[in-house]
């Protein structure tokens, strides 16, 4: 297969843009290593080593999910929030993360505490980059319950653990790319590589059992399309 070479050369680069900006979708959007990408590459003709792939996967990914960021549709005003354990070279870090009523990822944050100090700091985060929510569900963790009547008094609480089923199941791809990647380096790369993992995830991964196939198709398209013009961006 021939990898297409239609874009500008991006400078300091001896690869087209193309390759570099498919090596980094592929890494997010599916569960592969860094030496599966390798394979992938060297399958088309585009001998590298699997620390370039990283190092592409570095530089440009927080380039993406700012792209994807900026051009995603008005999230919706239910939130979901929720926080995991993650460990980081042998410590506990707590992975805040929320989504909206449709399951589409809002923000995430990685930080060494769980208490309400931490969660004013995410929604703070929050607020500031959407409208504030109509409805904010929670589980029963009661750090939450303070910053939420200080930052969004007129948010409807709902802290009930059954209820936030939608974000529950936001964290199983995340698992299953802990243990693909091995292990998460430091609090900073945790950040950028789940920051940018989510917003991937969220233009390539549209809830499909709610559209027919056709529907679908054309999202899958619209999401390749916007995916080249955000390769036009990168700059080296």
């Amino acid at each position: 297969m021939k990898m297409p070479d239609t874009l500008p050369r991006l400078k300091g680069y001896r690869l087209p843009r193309e390759i570099v900006a498919y090596a980094v979708r592929a890494y997010h959007r599916f569960a592969l290593s860094t030496g599966d990408v390798e394979d992938l590459l060297a399958e088309r003709g585009v001998i590298i080593s699997r620390k370039t792939v990283g190092q592409w996967v570095n530089r440009f990914g927080s380039h993406f999910a700012a792209c994807i960021r900026r051009d995603r549709p008005t999230a919706s005003d239910k939130w979901h929030l929720d926080e995991v354990v993650v460990p980081i070279n042998g410590e506990k870090f707590w992975f805040w993360r929320a989504v909206d009523a449709n399951g589409d990822a809002l923000d995430i944050l990685v930080q060494k505490q769980r208490n309400a100090k931490a969660a004013k700091r995410f929604l703070k985060r929050l607020i500031g980059r959407f409208v504030t929510p109509r409805v904010v569900v929670t589980d029963k963790l009661r750090s939450y319950t303070r910053p939420i009547g200080h930052l969004a008094p007129d948010a409807d609480h709902r802290a009930h653990k059954g209820l936030n089923n939608r974000i529950e199941g936001s964290h199983r791809s995340t698992r299953k790319r802990e243990k693909i990647m091995g292990r998460l380096k430091s609090p900073g790369q945790a950040q950028r590589f789940l920051a940018a993992r989510d917003q991937v995830d969220t233009l390539f991964r549209p809830r499909r059992y709610r559209l027919s196939a056709l529907s679908w198709r054309h999202a899958r398209s619209d999401a390749f399309d916007l995916w080249a013009i955000y390769a036009l961006e990168m700059s080296a």
